[in-house]
């Protein structure tokens, strides 16, 4: 009874979301939010900035690594999908270590590199013989070796489930990363974040991709001392050189508007953004 249990949100859970983001699709309604409760290592009972830093972030990354491995984006890609509160640089690394855990650990790779059949034994004890040491020694790696050879390997014309963790979300290209990761999913950041440039970066991002941030600022939370200095404080990495004009715009308008209007192009009707929101997607239509 005193066991915790963690199942992030879509993927091994004992429940079905897909009837929940069909819903979502139905009503054109975005899912957005803080993403999952996870409280991980942030149970400091007697400091609260080390609970707080990173706690959102933690979230955000456990809830859209789910999201992605589980091919929600491929199931339903019509579907946006918001991390708020977190910012965008945790996003960022998980873009680009999908890339690396699939060049090594994709299907094909796994049983061409990784799959213990193919193990040398009796080179293995040779190497061992002559560059060992006295704990890591031919003895001792032989007498393992039943223990090596009895997990994971293959058998002729069999693979291991464990083999392939794409099951879920069919990549057939690096290229495809980039579009179920990039096309969906939205993240809410702080104006004082002094990481928000990074969703921005062509240089360092896979396939020079921009990530959909968004200036998403609590004004009623305590670290908003002055709400007058918010919307300056959005605009201080173009002052710094590392936003263009072009990646702002996108931060402030161009990324909150398509979030919303890819299921619903009315969202902003009797707003006081309606005819910028009308104009910006007409410009789309046009250039599409």
């Amino acid at each position: 009874p005193y066991a915790r249990t963690y199942t992030p949100i879509a993927l091994d859970s004992t429940y079905d979301y897909d009837p929940f983001w069909a819903k979502c699709v139905e009503l054109k309604v975005v899912p957005a939010g803080h993403s999952m409760n996870f409280i991980g290592t942030h149970q400091s009972s007697t400091n609260y900035i080390y609970n707080r830093l990173g706690f959102f972030a933690t979230g955000g990354n456990a809830a859209c690594r789910a999201l992605f491995m589980s091919g929600f984006t491929q199931k339903f890609p019509e579907l946006n999908v918001a991390f708020l509160e977190g910012g965008v640089w945790w996003a960022v690394a998980l873009y680009n270590d999908l890339f690396e855990f699939w060049e090594k650990r994709n299907k094909e790779s796994m049983l061409t590199n990784l799959d213990p059949e193919k193990i040398d034994f009796e080179l293995l004890e040779e190497m061992f013989t002559h560059y060992g040491n006295d704990y890591l020694n031919a003895e001792r790696m032989m007498a393992n070796k039943k223990l090596v050879a009895r997990d994971g390997r293959s058998q002729p014309g069999e693979i291991p489930g464990f083999i392939d963790d794409w099951t879920q979300v069919q990549i057939e290209k690096k290229e495809d990363i980039r579009d179920l990761f990039v096309n969906n999913f939205y993240f809410g950041c702080e104006a004082d974040d002094a990481m928000n440039y990074t969703a921005f970066n062509t240089k360092a991002n896979k396939f020079g991709a921009k990530l959909k941030a968004m200036f998403s600022s609590d004004l009623g939370h305590w670290d908003v001392q002055d709400f007058g200095g918010v919307l300056a404080e959005t605009y201080e990495a173009v002052e710094r050189g590392l936003m263009s004009e072009e990646d702002f715009k996108d931060f402030v308008f161009t990324n909150p508007v398509t979030l919303q209007t890819r299921l619903n192009p009315d969202y902003f009707k009797g707003t006081c953004v309606e005819d910028a929101v009308s104009d910006f997607l007409a410009g789309q239509s046009v250039s599409g």
